[in-house]
């Protein structure tokens, strides 16, 4: 690939997240209440093995700062949708657990988010 190919297809790679990330935005905070990080925390957590991450995996999972996670939680906590646990093992650990609340917003706002994903995929790339 010489630099312009290789530049297009980057241009297209951020066209097409700009869109389905706004498409997201829109759909699941219009439906369900909840931005895009929020939903891809609910996500995660409803995916692991006992619904809950430590602080730290989830924001390598969901690839935000810590801080910028911490606001994130501290909102989904506001709304009953996960709460923070003690590790046991390592007192200075925090998990963060996925609550009922929390699964059945993630229950309704999923086929949301699956349909935009599969529209956006479906959608062919656009010429560079």
């Amino acid at each position: 690939m010489d630099d312009a190919e290789v530049v297009g297809s980057w241009r297209e790679l951020l066209a097409r997240h700009a869109s389905t990330w706004c498409a997201l935005e829109r759909e699941l905070g219009e439906k369900h209440g909840l931005g895009v990080s929020d939903f891809e925390v609910l996500d995660r957590m409803c995916e692991s093995e006992h619904g809950k991450y430590r602080v730290q995996e989830l924001a390598d999972a969901v690839h935000l700062s810590q801080s910028a996670l911490s606001r994130l939680i501290s909102r989904l906590e506001k709304a009953g949708l996960v709460c923070r646990n003690m590790c046991v093992e390592d007192r200075r650990g925090v998990f963060v657990q996925i609550t009922e609340t929390g699964r059945e917003r993630h229950a309704e706002a999923r086929p949301t988010h699956r349909a935009v994903l599969n529209g956006s995929m479906a959608q062919p790339s656009s010429p560079s």
